[in-house]
């Protein structure tokens, strides 16, 4: 009789990953024929026992990213959200294991997961920082920092450019800094940011000076405006000043042109008033 594992111990993590390991592995035609289940009757049975006897994969793959410093658990538990979508995405006619379809998912959770909590700010936004945040992380391991050769070689490798590669190299070699001093007595200790980032936005000289730089751009604005002929005028004022902007086919009716002299009208005036603003600029 298999020992049901629908519920997984709750107390430490070597009794989870133990008991995870004592789950049998399916054959192929124990996971075909689950897979089939789940996918024509929604079969969560058949879901629960896919889930859970690939569960050792999803600790084999967490515990390769254990270098980031992140808990185990966590990475766990990023990385069973994973299974649990390609669970629900394999196609058992397509004649491969599950394990192999759901490597990508598990990784892309963990990965997402590393990337959100690695650091407080953020070291990989673009699709060509996350990638290179893995490689580049696991080079660096192996070759330290990087020469001009090196930094071309990864970035023909990788597919992007070598000032990308810079980037995220001095990225993954600088530390997060606390905005406030959280050791007052240590004299040796850096400046945080706090004693020398003053805010200064509600200062009365910035709110005056804010104030008198909007106040002469509207100025400079409605006097560039009432330069131009009221045709020109009540054309801009419809089309961008209104709160129920006209179209161009609408101020075209009531003017009785065509829609493209509209057009023409109003890119003239805009061009009018450009170059009133940069005059008294």
């Amino acid at each position: 009789m298999v020992k049901n594992f629908s519920i997984m111990p709750t107390g430490t993590i070597e009794a989870y990953i133990s008991s995870a390991y004592q789950i049998p592995v399916l054959t192929p035609e124990e996971e075909h024929s689950l897979a089939v289940q789940l996918r024509d009757h929604d079969d969560m049975a058949a879901a629960r026992r896919l889930m859970m006897s690939h569960l050792r994969f999803v600790i084999r793959i967490a515990r390769g990213y254990m270098g980031y410093g992140l808990p185990l658990p966590d990475l766990i538990q990023e990385g069973t959200v994973g299974l649990m979508k390609a669970v629900r995405r394999f196609e058992p006619d397509m004649g491969v294991r599950l394990v192999s379809f759901a490597v990508h998912w598990i990784r892309a959770e963990i990965h997402e997961y590393i990337l959100r909590n690695w650091r407080i700010v953020k070291v990989a936004t673009t699709k060509a920082q996350r990638k290179l945040f893995f490689n580049l992380r696991s080079a660096k391991k192996r070759l330290g920092w990087f020469t001009k050769q090196e930094v071309d070689e990864v970035a023909a490798d990788l597919g992007v450019k070598p000032e990308v590669v810079m980037q995220m190299e001095s990225r993954l070699s600088s530390q997060d800094l606390s905005f406030d001093n959280l050791d007052d007595d240590d004299d040796d200790a850096p400046s945080a940011p706090s004693t020398y980032l003053p805010d200064t936005r509600m200062e009365p000289s910035r709110l005056l000076e804010r104030e008198d730089t909007d106040r002469n751009q509207k100025e400079r604005l409605h006097a560039a405006l009432e330069g131009l002929d009221e045709r020109s005028k009540t054309i801009l004022r419809e089309r961008w000043l209104s709160e129920k902007k006209q179209t161009l086919h609408e101020l075209a009716e009531q003017f009785g042109v065509s829609a493209e002299r509209i057009r023409q009208i109003e890119k003239n005036a805009m061009k009018k008033m450009r170059l009133k603003l940069e005059a008294t600029a």
